[in-house]
């Protein structure tokens, strides 16, 4: 025997003995082997049907009749439904393989479901005479049940012999997105029982890829503390902390399993990175369930399944609003806005009106009304700028090159005429909070999903007019491979706005920049907002033009310049009224100017 063969062999010596050790094997920790039980689960449960007459059976050639019950059995499907929901229940490991939202559809018109079919499962890990098992390997009895005020039930019971029993009972009321889940468990041992939660989260939208972006995890600790994360790419997070609830968000819909005892310990794996455009996500959630003391442990939950609807969520008293994410990190403070403010105002016009389009041209037109102070204060102090003018080109003249003296001079004029140079600036600056409000709020409305208008199908996803295959670099992925009509009229509306303001605002000749500055922002947030929902750049247009609209009003009917001017010569007449910012300028110019007065 040469050395490669004796090599070889010693290999497959060294490879039987660990064969037949861990044959022997059968007590491991149960948190070492949650991932590795559902892995070994053959998932081959077909597409649910909703038809509760239907029913898979499974071939189980070799039973012995003398096994616990929860070891052989038939695959049957129940449908546990009401006006909200319906929830696909497999008697093969008694747990949903399928969630469908009743009121929604996808963007190709089919039934929502926000899981389907193999891949989705609830599990625990139990202690048997065969070893550890999972009970997605287990086959369950369901009993089915209906109250007076029409909610169903159905309980799925496993009796795995010895005293060892696991029963899962879910409860649907009539009206209601919320499944209570009560798990009862006999025989269990150890500290704590693992509940793996495995789910694939469908795509529903247009674009596969907002809706990726859009994924995330959410969950809220006992403590009243809360927190996310966005699923971007794979995430592996574990949780000491004991969790209250733990919710997936996909964009528009989410699914929420909430705990009463409290899960002691969290393991959350995602990931959004996949070529699989059919799914949006693959998710295992695995929670430590305590085990108190000896005898039946009882575990209660509500399990949520809908919509990521800001009211309805916040219904359930349970801080579930918080997945609407109306601001988050430098712009935690527009939540505010958008819940206080423009959450409100946009339910009553829509409640209203029911039109989407129309809502938001209303909302545009109150928001202008409302701002239309700040708007008339920037427009008057324009206004004098233009009448001061001639005054500052004389400066400029008589000043010559010498920058220092022309801003104080400047800033002389400024005070006696009684003009802030700023006073065009801060009033815009009240206009952004409610910008970067509509950025976050418009594309997480709910309302706003497939709603049409003229030739936007989907309000909220972008509105391609046209459309190209080929990847151009760099171009394709900031950009996208279409064209949105509605973020063209927005860059053109934003173009003409700046066009407008420079005719009616005096330019500064020592800052040439800042004249072309108002024309390159709105082309480079062309590329950014060419992916956006329809509704939110159809906002920003309908802004803009509204804006041009009301300038043209306030500086027609509003503002009269021979006034203004009238005005500016009487506070010349006045003494000035001298502020500290003021005094400490005229100290610098004196400290400045002395060295050069020492010198001649």
């Amino acid at each position: 025997m040469d050395k490669n063969s004796a090599i070889g062999f010693g290999l497959l010596v060294a490879i039987l003995i660990g064969y037949f050790t861990y044959s022997n094997h059968q007590q491991t920790k149960y948190r070492e082997q949650v991932h590795a039980d559902s892995i070994a689960y053959a998932k081959t449960h077909p597409k649910a049907a909703i038809d509760t007459s239907k029913v898979t059976t499974e071939a189980t050639a070799g039973t012995d009749s003398l096994l616990p019950q929860a070891f052989h059995g038939m695959a049957q499907e129940v449908v546990l439904e009401n006006d909200k929901i319906a929830v696909t229940l497999n008697t093969k490991g008694g747990y949903p393989t399928a969630a469908r939202v009743k009121g929604y559809k996808t963007y190709n018109k089919q039934d929502l479901y926000i899981f389907n079919g193999a891949g989705n499962s609830m599990s625990l890990v139990m202690p048997s005479d065969k070893g550890n098992v999972s009970t997605a390997d287990l086959y369950f009895v369901p009993t089915v049940r209906k109250d007076a005020n029409g909610g169903q039930s159905v309980e799925m019971t496993a009796d795995m012999g010895n005293g060892r029993k696991v029963s899962f009972l879910y409860t649907l009321a009539k009206d209601n997105n919320m499944m209570d889940y009560q798990v009862k468990v006999s025989g269990a041992s150890g500290t704590a029982i693992p509940l793996v939660w495995d789910m694939k989260g469908l795509s529903t939208e247009k674009d596969v890829y907002n809706q990726r972006l859009a994924t995330q995890i959410y969950y809220h600790f006992q403590d009243d503390d809360n927190d996310y994360f966005t699923v971007n790419e794979e995430k592996n997070k574990t949780l000491d902390k004991p969790v209250k609830w733990l919710g997936y968000r996909q964009l528009y819909f989410s699914t929420i399993l909430q705990s009463e005892e409290g899960f002691a310990r969290t393991n959350i794996k995602s990931n959004t990175k996949f070529p699989d455009k059919d799914f949006v996500s693959k998710s295992s959630f695995t929670f430590d369930l305590p085990v108190k003391g000896g005898g039946e442990q009882l575990y209660r939950f509500h399990w949520y399944i809908g919509p990521n609807d800001h009211n309805t969520l916040k219904a359930y008293n349970a801080h579930f609003e918080d997945m609407v994410p109306y601001g988050y990190g430098i712009f935690t403070f527009v939540k505010y806005i958008n819940k206080w403010f423009l959450l409100p105002l946009f339910t009553f016009l829509y409640s209203s009106v029911g039109n989407v389009a129309i809502v938001l041209v209303l909302m545009t037109i109150v928001i202008r009304l409302l701002l239309s102070f700040f708007t008339y204060k920037s427009y008057l102090s324009s206004a004098k700028m233009r009448v001061l003018k001639p005054e500052l080109d004389e400066l400029r003249e008589r000043c010559g090159d010498d920058k220092q003296k022309m801003s104080m001079e400047q800033m002389k004029l400024y005070r006696e005429a009684g003009v802030n140079p700023l006073g065009g600036c801060l009033p815009m600056l009240f206009q952004l909070p409610i910008l970067l409000s509509l950025y976050y709020f418009i594309p997480t409305a709910i309302q706003i999903r497939q709603a049409s208008f003229l030739w936007a199908d989907d309000l909220s996803t972008y509105d391609a007019i046209t459309t190209w295959s080929t990847q151009i670099p760099f171009l394709s992925s900031v950009y996208g491979n279409h064209i949105s009509l509605f973020t063209l009229l927005m860059t053109l509306s934003s173009l003409f706005l700046a066009l407008y303001n420079r005719n009616n605002t005096p330019q500064d000749p020592n800052n040439p920049m800042m004249k072309w500055m108002p024309f390159v922002f709105p082309i480079f947030l062309m590329g950014f907002f060419n992916k956006m929902a329809a509704a939110l750049t159809f906002y920003y247009f309908v802004s803009n033009m509204l804006s041009i609209l009301q300038q043209f009003i306030i500086q027609k009917f509003f503002i009269d310049e021979a006034k203004v001017h009238a005005q500016i010569q009487e506070n010349k007449k006045k003494p000035a009224a001298s502020s500290k910012w003021a005094e400490r300028l005229a100290e610098i110019q004196k400290q400045q100017q002395g060295p050069k007065n020492i010198k001649k």
